[in-house]
This record gives C-alpha cells, sequence and structure tokens, in this order.
C-alpha cells in the first residue's frame, strides 16, 4: 500500500474533528439558501417535511458517512474511491462511482472561493462605508453589478477589485490548507466557528429587539415575521415540490453526499466516536440555520417588505437577498455599517470553513494514492483550482456558475448519496454497517434507524432524484432556460466537465493499478 510506512495527518481532538464538519456544513447556503428556500415554499409549511428530512435523510447520512470515513481511514484511504472499493472489494468498478466524492467538491469550490470572495469585500465595504448612503434596491443592485464587472458605473469601472479580493480569498484558503488537518483546518475552525455564533447572536438579538420601521403596518412586525416561518398551512404539505425542496435543502446544508465528510472522517481513529459527534455536528448546523439564520433573515426582510413582497425577494435568488436586499435593510437602521460587517464576516466565516474542506478530497487523493507531499499537492491543487476559478469569473453571468452549481452541486450530491447508502447499508450490510458504526460509540442510536437507514433513506433518495429528472433536470439538460447568446458557454462548460470527470477518472485508475485489492490491510494509527 501506498500509505502503509507513511504517518497520516490526525485531528487533535473531538471539539476539532465536530467544529470542522460543523464548518463544513455552515456555508452561505445556511444564511443564504435556507430563507430563499423556505419562503419560495410556504414559508412554515416548509419547515414540516425540512425536519422530517433531517431525520430520515440527513442525520442517517451523517452517520454514514461518518461511519465510512473511519472505516475507510483504517485502510489508509483518504478518499471515495478507495473507501468504495474497501466496502465492496469483489466489484473492480465501484471505486468510479467514488470519483463523485473528489469531482463534486473540486467543481463547487471553483465557483464557491469566488462568491465567497464577495462577503470578505462587502465586509469592508460595509464598516468603511463605501454602500451606506444608498438606502434603496435599484441603487444597491448597481452596486452589486458594477463590482461583478456587468456593467460600468459610478461604483465601480472594471472587474478588478473584485478579482483582487477573489486573490486575497483564495489565499487565505490555500494558507489554512498548507498547514495540515491539525495546524490548519482544525485551528482555523476552532476559532472561526465560534465567531461566526456570536456574531450571527449579536444580529439575531437586534432584529429581535427591532422596532417596526413602517408606521403605516403596524402587524409587520418581529412576532409576525417569525409566525411567517413557524405556523405551517398543513394544506400546502400536499404538494410534492415542498417535500423534495425540503430534502434537497437537507442533503445541502449538512454537506452530506459530496465526499468532504468521508475525508475528515478518514483521519479518526478506529476507537473515536462517529455516532455522538455526527449527531453533535448535525445539531450545531441546524442551531445555526433554523434559529439563527431564521431569525435574522426572514423576520428582518418581513418587518421591512411585508409578507406580500417576501415571495418576489425570495425569487430574486439567494445573491440578491444577501447582497442587495440585507444591506438595504442595514441602511435604513441604527448602526447599519456594524450590523453590515458582522453580517458579511459571518458569511466569509462560514464560507471559508466549508471552502476548505471541499479542497481536502483532492490534496487527500495526491497524498494518499501517490505519495505527493502536501505541499506539492496544495500546489497542484492550487494550480489547477485558480485557472478554473479565473476562468469562471471571466464568464461570469453566461450561465457558467449556474450550470456549475447543478452538476457540482445538485446532480452529484444526490447520485453521490444514494450510491453511498446503497452500498453501506446493502453491499457492506446493514447488520456490519451497525456494528462500524457503534464501534466506539458514546451512544446507542434508535434501534429503529436500522430500518430507517435500509429502508426509508435510500427510497427517499430514490424518489427525489426521479421526480428532479423528470420535473428540471430534463428543461435544464436541454438548456431550456438558457439564452441563446449563452449556449455556447454552457456546452464549453458541460464539455469542460465531462474531461474533467475523465481525468480524475485516469488518475483513479492509475492508483489502483498500483494498490492490490488484497493488500487492502487495516494500518496501524497513532493513539
Amino acid at each position: 500500500m501506498n500509505t502503509k510506512n507513511k504517518l497520516r495527518d490526525s485531528w487533535g481532538s473531538r471539539l476539532g474533528i465536530i467544529m470542522a464538519v460543523a464548518g463544513a456544513a455552515v456555508g452561505l447556503g445556511n444564511f443564504l439558501r435556507f430563507p430563499v428556500q423556505a419562503v419560495k415554499n410556504g414559508g412554515g409549511a416548509f419547515i414540516v417535511p425540512y425536519f422530517l428530512a433531517l431525520l430520515f435523510v440527513g442525520i442517517p447520512l451523517m452517520w454514514i458517512e461518518w461511519s465510512i470515513g473511519r472505516y475507510g481511514g483504517g485502510f489508509g484511504l483518504s478518499t471515495a474511491p478507495g473507501m468504495f472499493q474497501s466496502l465492496w472489494r469483489k466489484n473492480r468498478f465501484i471505486k468510479y462511482f467514488g470519483i463523485i466524492g473528489i469531482f463534486g467538491p473540486l467543481v463547487i469550490m471553483v465557483y464557491y472561493t469566488y462568491i465567497e470572495s464577495w462577503t470578505l469585500a462587502y465586509s469592508f465595504f460595509a464598516i468603511t462605508g463605501k454602500y451606506s448612503a444608498i438606502t434603496n434596491e435599484l441603487g444597491l443592485r448597481s452596486f452589486l453589478n458594477g463590482f461583478q464587472g456587468l456593467e460600468k458605473n459610478e461604483y465601480f469601472s472594471s472587474i478588478v477589485p473584485a478579482y483582487i479580493f477573489f486573490i486575497i480569498t483564495f489565499a487565505i484558503n490555500i494558507a489554512i490548507l498548507k498547514n495540515g488537518i491539525k495546524g490548519g483546518i482544525e485551528r482555523f475552525c476552532k476559532y472561526a466557528m465560534p465567531t461566526l455564533f456570536i456574531f450571527a447572536f449579536i444580529l439575531a438579538v437586534k432584529v429581535l429587539s427591532s422596532n417596526p420601521p413602517n408606521i403605516l403596518h403596524p402587524d409587520w412586525n418581529v412576532l409576525n415575521g417569525l409566525g411567517y416561518l413557524w405556523n405551517p398551512d398543513f394544506s400546502q404539505l400536499k404538494n410534492a415540490k415542498i417535500w423534495l425542496s425540503a430534502t434537497g435543502q437537507i442533503l445541502f446544508t449538512l454537506s452530506v453526499g459530496m465526499g468532504v465528510i468521508l475525508t475528515y472522517a478518514s483521519y479518526l481513529k478506529k476507537s473515536d466516536d462517529v455516532v455522538l459527534s455526527g449527531l453533535t455536528a448535525s445539531s450545531l448546523n441546524e442551531i445555526a440555520e433554523v434559529i439563527l439564520g431564521g431569525c435574522i433573515v426572514i423576520p428582518v426582510a418581513f418587518m421591512f417588505f411585508g409578507p406580500t413582497a417576501m415571495g418576489s425577494i425570495a425569487n430574486s435568488g439567494a445573491f440578491n437577498l444577501g447582497f442587495v436586499t440585507m444591506p438595504q435593510i442595514f441602511n435604513n437602521m441604527a448602526w447599519g455599517e456594524l450590523m453590515g460587517f458582522l453580517w458579511f464576516s459571518l458569511l466569509f466565516l462560514a464560507g471559508v470553513t466549508s471552502s476548505v474542506s471541499m479542497a481536502q478530497p483532492a490534496i487527500a487523493f495526491m497524498e494518499d494514492e501517490f505519495n505527493i507531499s502536501r505541499k506539492k499537492s496544495i500546489f497542484i491543487f492550487s494550480i489547477l483550482n485558480f485557472i478554473l476559478s479565473t476562468l469562471t469569473i471571466l464568464f461570469f453571468g453566461k450561465g457558467v456558475v449556474d450550470e456549475l452549481d447543478f452538476w457540482g452541486g445538485t446532480f452529484c450530491l444526490i447520485l453521490f448519496a444514494i450510491v453511498e447508502v446503497m452500498l453501506f447499508a446493502w453491499i457492506f450490510g446493514i447488520d456490519k454497517a451497525w456494528e462500524e458504526m457503534h464501534h466506539g460509540s458514546d451512544m446507542k442510536i434508535p434501534p429503529y434507524y436500522k430500518f430507517i437507514i435500509k429502508y426509508i433513506t435510500p427510497a427517499f433518495l430514490l424518489f427525489v432524484i426521479t421526480y428532479w429528472f423528470f420535473q428540471e433536470w430534463i428543461p435544464i439538460l436541454r438548456m431550456d432556460n438558457v439564452l441563446a447568446e449563452n449556449k455556447n458557454y454552457v456546452i464549453a462548460t458541460r464539455g469542460g466537465l465531462c474531461l474533467l470527470f475523465f481525468i480524475i477518472a485516469i488518475f483513479v485508475k492509475i492508483a489502483w493499478e498500483k494498490r492490490k485489492i488484497s493488500e487492502l490491510n487495516p494500518i496501524e494509527k497513532e493513539t
């Protein structure tokens, strides 16, 4: 084996791994995507299927990924291709399904880091008052378009400022990764996550203690804003789309189905708990998303714009909500510059803790399968990702980001989740899987979850992917909503993604030609 005599990196503490996995889950989607999905799908009506999806899909997948990751790490494996092969040794093709666990995060990071850099830029703009005088939607939308390089206006004359902030953000990510698992990712997350929660708590207190700003509509207040989210209209639960959207949000927010948690868990020792740790990480994510995120965006938007306008705000998208609507609200509040700084700073911290996790599978693959040093692995990854990110920035607004998000953040995510749950519960075997999950655990999973993991979770996921394929994915594949002038960019993006997947597949094949399955034996780990 390549890693037989190689000292593998490891986590320094249980708190460190929990904070890192929670950091991978807590990202821009918690504070931007969740409010948009909730409002678009009936507010309170969305919460019921959301929590059911958490119980029947999200938490089981979290336990599955922690368990597969620790199991594979016991053989010196850090990425999905090798882990899938270790679960089903007789099938020499299963490792190629694991490519998604490297490909997906890599594709997402290509555009995610750029969007992440906007939050750093806007936190700077907020504290320096660069947009504080703009109090209307039209002006703030123009400010954002100018910053993105989509138009030249009084605020920006080129995309250079945005690109500078991207370079700074990219360098921060690489600096964290360069210091390894314990010295880089764990250390950063142990400080970033508490800071993020403090900033979110301050913002939530500010929002919840605010009086209705519109004297003509005293009913546009905090309590009614919270009621919009927490009072479900049960008649809307007949709509299948709400259930599917809720399930998709759970997969997205917990970062399951990406291969990231597999890699993080591979650095655990065999005796390390995965049941309680996985549940704790999931709980931290839900606190950030539902309690803190839900107490900031929806109530404050309800107070300023009312229930009728909430729908149009949600339909305008997460970018508009985060970078136009929220700054507009803060600019009309006391201490607006400080609130804007806290808002974008917490988004930046959430973004970085997620983006470094997306980079780790590709870096770990090069380290473990080709015995490349971490320094060289990060250098190779940096060059590749920087080039792809720059191309994305140059063609931003041409449909490229939507294409990357669909394949990396939707299709691959659900497909990967289906493969891993079927592999773990059916091929590896639910009895062995149950034993593996409980090895070294500090708590026992309720027995009925054995049935849920084997039957309910895969059935739910298969239903989701089938429904979405006919309702949403076929139009996307046909490019029904792509502007004529952008179709060539979309086609080129699809071709580039196919090429990237094929290249990764070649490297997986080369790696496993060196590694004999019969030599897939447990390695010694330091205690």
